[in-house]
């Protein structure tokens, strides 16, 4: 039988736990479902800010996949915030922005597929120096209502995808209905990265490499919404 492809993901973590009232890892299984149905094997990551772990198991895997969660810790791509900023930014996790920043660190060292959903797309955008907008509602003039947390499971807006890109080859159209749950965004992105896909406000929606840096990975997709 073929071997499936092994997927590693990064998993949010929690305060508390269920079964222990430590520090815990979680993950939707609306994750391990697409991956399961696409052909993929799940495995999520630990979520220790440990080098030679994280090593070990990009080396082990075949692709990897950061999902979403709570904000980036602003401290990583700003210098001071605003008080009326500053508490907006809900739950930062600190391990897993660790954590994630390694990760992204082996992924390019040794080459592998990433997609980046959600809170993966602004960690990856950090991680290869560019900012976050904090606040998309304080600092966007009439944006769209991107924190439609109600309606998680439907389309909430459109975004319009850049020509010959990665990913306006995957939709095979110039636009695509997304959902929406975040509050936060990419700002100046990486140099590194192109936005390949905004919304009508535009926010950055897509990113992927630059074809100047195209061959740093096989493969790199990151998105804002939940494919």
């Amino acid at each position: 039988m073929k071997r499936r492809p092994i997927v590693l993901i990064s998993p949010c973590t929690e305060t508390k736990g269920v079964e222990f009232r430590d520090t815990s890892i979680s993950l939707s299984r609306n994750y391990a479902r697409a991956l399961t149905s696409a052909g993929g094997l799940p495995w999520i990551a630990p979520c220790l800010p440990d080098q030679k772990i994280i090593r070990e198991s990009v080396q082990r895997c075949d692709g990897v996949m950061l999902t979403g969660g709570d904000d980036v810790e602003p401290k990583l791509y700003s210098k001071r915030l605003s008080p009326e900023l500053a508490k907006t930014v809900s739950s930062p996790e600190p391990d897993r922005d660790r954590f994630e920043l390694i990760l992204i660190d082996e992924v390019f060292r040794q080459r592998k597929p990433l997609l980046a959903i959600c809170r993966g797309q602004q960690i990856l955008n950090v991680a290869l120096g560019g900012t976050l907008v904090v606040d998309i509602g304080r600092q966007i003039p009439d944006a769209l209502p991107h924190r439609a947390l109600d309606r998680k499971d439907l389309i909430v807006h459109d975004v319009e995808l850049t020509p010959g890109t990665l990913i306006a080859r995957i939709i095979g159209k110039p636009t695509l209905g997304v959902n929406s749950s975040h509050h936060q965004a990419v700002a100046r992105i990486a140099e590194s990265l192109r936005p390949t896909a905004r919304s009508q406000d535009g926010v950055v929606e897509c990113l992927e490499l630059k074809a100047a840096s195209a061959a740093r990975l096989p493969y790199l997709l990151a998105v804002q919404f939940h494919p």
